[in-house]
């Protein structure tokens, strides 16, 4: 099957994924969108919203129609390292034996991150970096495809560790969940005060997303969209000659190299998702508030004034 031939599969694949998440989830459209191009495109997300919002039955619900393993971290103050990656215990024939940990899965739902201190927090990063493992001089590597969804709450600060900007740097996505509208939310009550129950069907399998990760990073690129890729990411540091006189007054650090990378990544993903052969300037566009709102850290000038990451973005666009 050829490039074209696969892109229309996944298109197809893509539109029949959705119709079954939405069985489940209601609405969230845009939340859902950004999370499958992180995993299509190989990346990490950070999920930003209140409590109550379905996070982990979106994450639940897309790993089944995905045909992939998930497992679910309650990040909690007295978490350690070891209850993520796992140890090693002598068993009955005094040999070290390693038990794998819940970070040994395909998606990983790491539940309120914040709120674990940060030598547990960089537990989970070092393996999302390296997607290995090593416990004692020995490294084991993790299943593929690997993806891990963090969740964090904007509100109950109190008693949290934040992730710092070179940590938040590892997701590629920062995605915002908002509260559904009046329409949804009557839906979501009724749906789910029934007894009714809908099963998710398996559509893809671990081995059919490696191939469309692959496909993904064979799309091809002109180089006016990376070039513009990269202005936009260069116009978000303040030091930088072509930063904006918004950017310089409001911003306290842009974001760095990586920023870049991403976003042509998920532009191509995004543009194979739509059937489209090659990315545009659009395709960047569409993908950049998710790529750059954790990358651009506002100054104290901004929080005073009450300017927000979202409108900063949009200026450079």
């Amino acid at each position: 099957m050829s490039d074209v031939d696969k892109i229309k599969d996944l298109v197809q694949k893509n539109q029949t994924l959705k119709k079954e998440i939405a069985k489940v989830i209601v609405g969230q459209d845009l939340v859902v969108n950004q999370i499958l191009i992180s995993i299509f495109a190989g990346g990490h997300a950070l999920l930003i919203g209140v409590p109550g919002l379905a996070k982990t039955l979106m994450v639940n619900t897309i790993s089944k129609a995905l045909g992939l393993q998930f497992k679910r971290i309650q990040f909690t103050p007295d978490l350690m390292p070891s209850d993520i990656v796992g140890s090693e215990i002598l068993d009955d024939a005094k040999r070290f034996q390693f038990l794998k940990g819940p970070v040994f899965s395909n998606i990983v739902l790491a539940d309120e991150i914040n709120r674990t201190p940060p030598k547990t927090q960089a537990a989970l990063l070092e393996a999302m970096q390296e997607k290995s493992v090593t416990i004692g001089g020995k490294t084991y590597e993790l299943e593929q495809p690997y993806f891990v969804l963090a969740t964090q709450n904007p509100i109950e600060q109190e008693g949290t560790y934040p992730l710092p900007e070179a940590q938040l740097d590892r997701f590629m996505f920062a995605i915002e969940l908002k509260y559904p509208s009046f329409k949804e939310e009557v839906e979501v009550v009724k749906s789910t005060t029934q007894t009714t129950k809908h099963e998710i069907n398996a559509l893809f399998n671990a081995q059919e997303i490696i191939d469309f990760q692959q496909l993904i990073r064979r799309i091809p690129v002109t180089d006016h969209v990376i070039e513009y890729a990269v202005k936009v990411v260069g116009k978000t540091r303040p030091n930088e000659p072509t930063a904006s006189k918004l950017v310089k007054e409001y911003v306290g650090w842009g974001a760095g190299p990586r920023a870049s990378q991403n976003l042509i990544l998920a532009a191509k993903t995004n543009a194979g998702l739509n059937g489209k052969y090659a990315p545009d300037i659009e395709d960047v566009k569409a993908v950049a508030q998710g790529i750059l709102k954790h990358r651009v850290i506002k100054n104290y000038k901004a929080e005073a004034e009450g300017l927000t990451t979202d409108e900063i973005i949009n200026s450079l666009l």
